[in-house]
């Protein structure tokens, strides 16, 4: 399958898992994070929408919310959830907006998904509006590289404990079963990566956050719980500076 067919394929996987208050991380850590920085929005434009679970808390907080996603079954499914935004069809390397339409961009663990990486950040850059923000969430390049993970070493004497880092600065695209029959293509760069992109595009980092693993997730995920320092999420916060 093409990349769009495995997300056209299994978008119920996200739909049912990470939405509606399923996925602790979302609902302990990444939405009450987007609700801190989205406050104040006035036109906000959510790249990756999904099923539109932070169009729609944008919305709440009073934004006039555009969420998109390549996804026709994300689309659908976000418009008959409703909750206010307006949703279209569209790739995030060819925003179909007029320059400086918005106030705020999102873009929640999507990025990890983009081919056009460059393209991509160039159009966020391009309609948001001087002053404007862009709030970045990713699964951190570092400690979440393709074969990281917590280690229990017992052939060591006396054992030893650790989290294991992949081949961080090399690019790589995978396919990886995310579930039993649930394949979901990534990309994984090193974080210099993304942030000479914003650079390049006159976004100014202006705040960074590595939060611990939530309780919820910890509390489902018990042999994680030796590895609670690791983060499995970064956000940057970036301001257009031109």
């Amino acid at each position: 399958m093409s990349d769009d067919d495995l997300w056209e394929t299994h978008a119920d996987w996200w739909q049912e898992g990470f939405t509606d208050g399923v996925d602790p991380e979302y609902e302990e850590q990444i939405l009450p994070l987007a609700e801190e920085h989205l406050r104040g929005a006035r036109r906000v434009l959510d790249i990756g929408t999904g099923e539109g679970q932070v169009a729609r808390l944008a919305a709440r907080l009073g934004a006039e919310v555009v969420g998109l996603d390549p996804t026709w079954n994300q689309v659908e499914v976000a418009k008959e959830r409703g909750g206010g935004p307006v949703y279209l069809r569209s790739g995030a390397a060819g925003l179909p907006f007029p320059a400086a339409s918005f106030d705020v961009a999102v873009a929640c663990l999507v990025f990890e998904h983009i081919d056009d990486v460059d393209d991509a950040i160039a159009e966020v850059a391009r309609v948001l509006q001087p002053g404007g923000r862009f709030l970045f969430f990713l699964n951190h390049p570092l400690l979440q590289t393709p074969n990281s993970g917590w280690i229990d070493d017992q052939i060591l004497d006396p054992p030893e404990q650790y989290w294991r880092i992949g081949a961080y600065l090399r690019e790589d695209k995978s396919i990886e079963e995310v579930q039993k029959d649930v394949h979901i293509p990534f990309i994984h760069r090193p974080l210099s990566r993304y942030l000479n992109a914003l650079i390049a595009n006159g976004l100014l980092l202006t705040r960074i956050e590595e939060p611990a693993p939530p309780p919820g997730f910890l509390a489902r995920a018990p042999e994680y719980t030796d590895a609670a320092e690791i983060p499995r999420l970064l956000f940057l916060r970036t301001e257009k500076l031109r």
